[in-house]
């Protein structure tokens, strides 16, 4: 301890190149500060100071002293911030990109600025893969894998895509049986904003001559114009699951070819690797972990990439 104690004091001395100067912006005398330097130096077997009449320099060991004198503060204090930011009221602006079925999610993210007040979220809603560092999010909600290893993530649940129709249309239209059926029926799709293509739906095919070729009869760039077009009974929709559990619970809509469709995914959150998470951030990781599939248990993983 009493090594760590004079680390200041070499820090001061080598930056003002004056014991004097030092022990003026630390409150000790010349003298203190020069037997302080001089015990270190015994100690570390070296000479860290030229020492002259009118000033001090830094011997080559000195230097090399220094650099490493200030990284251990530096530490130091970075330990003494994750203490005192603990028991801190997380605040300040948290910057979050969400994707365009963030929307959906809102829920959870309402729940989340009632929670935390003092906290302002910058949310930016978008499909684009958005440099998460270059662009300073703070985290950002994805689906698929992680690959920056600059990222830390944590899973915070799993989806799945159904087909799904409202009793109104499967009573006028009849139910599909098997994937070829969906060629005589009305398909609500999806088009990615971002690259103009249609979502496939993830159908297991029945038959060796390649996929379906599903109709396009109305085409949507969004997910809530099309679940209100099934309610309506306009056609049949591919939709992840965590948007369908109140639909399906009141019977407003349907599964269809549950046995024939196969797909899995998880949402997580990203954000820059560091020591130490700011409790505004640290906060939002945990709380959307909990509430975010408030309907799905999942199971939750830590991992650097």
């Amino acid at each position: 301890m009493d090594s760590l104690s004079a680390l200041p004091i070499f820090i001061q001395a080598a930056e003002t190149r004056s014991f004097t100067a030092a022990g003026q912006q630390l409150g000790l005398s010349a003298s203190a500060v020069g037997k302080a330097i001089a015990r270190l130096e015994g100690r570390l077997g070296v000479r860290l100071f030229h020492r002259s009449t009118r000033t001090i320099t830094l011997t080559q060991e000195g230097h090399l002293f220094l650099a490493r004198c200030r990284r251990i503060l530096g530490e130091v204090a970075a330990a003494e911030q994750e203490l005192a930011d603990t028991h801190a009221t997380p605040s300040g602006r948290l910057r979050v990109s969400l994707p365009m079925v963030g929307m959906l999610l809102m829920p959870a993210v309402n729940a989340f600025i009632q929670t935390y007040p003092e906290i302002e979220p910058d949310l930016d809603f978008t499909d684009r893969l958005v440099d998460v560092i270059g662009e300073g999010f703070d985290v950002v909600l994805r689906t698929g894998d992680a690959a920056d290893s600059r990222l830390m993530t944590r899973v915070v649940g799993t989806f799945h895509h159904r087909l799904v129709a409202s009793p109104i249309y499967l009573e006028r239209h009849g139910t599909p049986f098997k994937p070829a059926d969906l060629v005589h029926h009305v398909c609500l799709r999806h088009r990615y904003p971002t690259t103009g293509k249609l979502e496939a739906w993830p159908l297991r095919q029945d038959r060796p001559a390649g996929a379906i070729e599903l109709p396009a009869t109305v085409v949507a760039s969004a997910l809530e114009p099309l679940i209100s077009m099934a309610e309506a009974g306009l056609g049949i929709v591919s939709l992840p699951d965590f948007v369908l559990h109140e639909h399906l619970r009141t019977g407003h809509l349907l599964p269809v070819l549950s046995n024939h469709t196969e797909h899995s995914g998880v949402f997580r959150l990203l954000w820059p690797s560091s020591p130490y998470l700011p409790p505004k951030l640290r906060v939002f990781i945990d709380f959307m972990t909990e509430n975010l599939f408030p309907h799905k248990i999942s199971q939750v993983s830590i991992s650097e990439n």
